[in-house]
């Protein structure tokens, strides 16, 4: 079944317009479900100023529905989905509200280090930082102790290969490898240890 959305035959006059470039101001032309159109008269890609991305930014089949996601389309759903994990986990850790400040601490700091740093998915380590106690370290394998972190995620429809980036930062938390360069697994150390020391001092 295809979106309604997306599908022509609920397409209204609306469903065509024009607008300026945003570049050089040529007139550029889009229909309702282009997430970008390329300037004839530039070469700049632009991206529709007008399409609707409230159902993508949270939809598993995006992609499917609107081809090739931008990059901003892609930081909005990532942006969303720390969010929703942000709520997620405090659900889970309900009326322990030392774990839940915690987590909060270290997202916050992961968020703030990742900011200015070459290669860190800010979207990674903040759902690392908001999981992280969620993962079993005393489980008898990987596949147990990260399966904590994998029903949320899952249950959030979030991306398979988020899903494992950030299991295997936090795994790193727990079990770190001897001169990993990971920056994602760096920078949640760091905001881990950062946001500890603050605690105790």
């Amino acid at each position: 079944m295809q979106c309604p959305g997306q599908d022509s035959r609920y397409w209204t006059g609306s469903a065509v317009f024009e607008t300026a470039c945003e570049k050089c101001g040529a007139p550029l032309e889009f229909f309702k479900d282009d997430s970008t159109r390329v300037c004839k008269s530039c070469g700049h890609r632009m991206l529709n100023p007008k399409i609707d991305f409230g159902c993508a930014s949270y939809c598993p089949y995006a992609s499917q529905c609107l081809g090739e996601l931008p990059p901003e389309l892609l930081k909005k759903k990532q942006e969303e989905l720390v969010d929703q994990v942000a709520l997620a986990m405090k659900e889970q850790y309900g009326q322990d509200f030392k774990r839940i400040g915690h987590a909060g601490r270290v997202a916050r700091r992961a968020g703030e280090l990742a900011e200015n740093r070459q290669g860190v998915n800010p979207a990674v380590v903040k759902i690392a930082a908001y999981l992280h106690d969620l993962y079993q370290a005393e489980a008898p394998d990987q596949a147990a102790r990260e399966q904590p972190l994998r029903d949320l995620l899952a249950a959030l429809a979030a991306n398979p290969g988020l899903t494992d980036e950030v299991c295997a930062a936090v795994a790193h938390l727990y079990a770190p490898l001897a001169q990993e360069s990971n920056p994602n697994f760096t920078t949640l150390t760091e905001a881990h240890r950062q946001s500890q020391e603050a605690t105790e001092s």
